[in-house]
């Protein structure tokens, strides 16, 4: 047969694959949290997952979005940060609802000014505006103060980008954080590990779910010469999912002396 007779045939398979490669980097990313979602929706219990992990992802994809206006990429990367956020949204409001049902006596905190209608509230509230309280930042009663902080995130960052899209330093400077920032994600849940001296608790699934997905993402991302920001973090990334790995072989094999505190559970990478 000759060569040029199979063209017909690689062509399309050629194609098939690459857009399989592009689904599965705009869907894979949100698979591990699917598991998650129905654990926390089956057992009406938010504690094993952090929603600190939901600011990271929230704020490292709306920063990758402004990064698109000024460094156009690949659309599949687009999509990703798109499908991200709309995953991070629906954790953010399953998990406020459980965890506001389970609260009772509990002062209710918000983003946006304490509602005088409050039950708990007599008087006019004394707080400013915006609740920037470290100790309840990101602990919100209603999933709309979430909604909030994101828009007003959104809305602060994306003039800043308008102002400065004319930068190369700004935008390079805007790429890195952004990758970056999801590239850290896994360094609270390291550190953890390591101050307990166990892994218990975790999921090794939910760890090698990380690590395959994280390896494809930098693979697409060297492959498809995404900019240099994505590549250099993704690395950065599996490195993270590789040295949690090691500390699951290494205290499953050589247990640590026994800690005082109760094991935190955690089935995702958490803050």
């Amino acid at each position: 047969m000759e060569p040029g007779g199979l063209e017909w045939l690689l062509v399309p398979m050629q194609q098939l694959v690459s857009w399989g490669a592009a689904g599965a980097m705009v869907f894979g990313g949100v698979v591990p949290y699917i598991p998650q979602y129905r654990d926390i929706r089956r057992t009406q219990n938010a504690e094993g997952f952090s929603t600190y992990v939901c600011l990271v992802l929230l704020v490292a994809n709306i920063l990758r979005i402004l990064f698109w206006f000024g460094r156009r990429f690949e659309s599949p990367l687009l999509w990703q940060s798109i499908i991200m956020i709309i995953t991070m949204l629906l954790m953010l409001k399953l998990c406020t609802e459980i965890r506001v049902s389970n609260e009772l006596n509990v002062k209710r905190r918000s983003f946006a000014a304490a509602d005088s209608k409050d039950e708990e509230i007599k008087a006019p509230p004394k707080r400013s505006y915006l609740d920037f309280d470290l100790n309840y930042f990101w602990h919100w009663s209603k999933f709309t103060d979430y909604v909030q902080c994101v828009l007003t995130f959104t809305g602060v960052t994306g003039y800043i980008t308008y102002l400065w899209l004319d930068s190369s330093l700004f935008v390079e400077t805007l790429g890195f954080l952004a990758v970056f920032t999801e590239a850290m994600l896994g360094v609270p849940q390291l550190y953890r590990n390591y101050q307990n001296r166990s892994t218990e608790g975790m999921s090794i699934k939910m760890v090698l779910m990380w690590t395959s997905g994280d390896t494809f993402k930098t693979v697409y991302f060297i492959l498809n010469q995404a900019p240099f920001q994505f590549s250099i973090c993704g690395l950065l990334q599996v490195f993270v999912d590789i040295a949690i790995l090691l500390q699951v072989y290494l205290y499953c094999h050589y247990p640590q002396k026994p800690v005082s505190h109760a094991a935190h559970p955690a089935s995702t990478k958490a803050l």
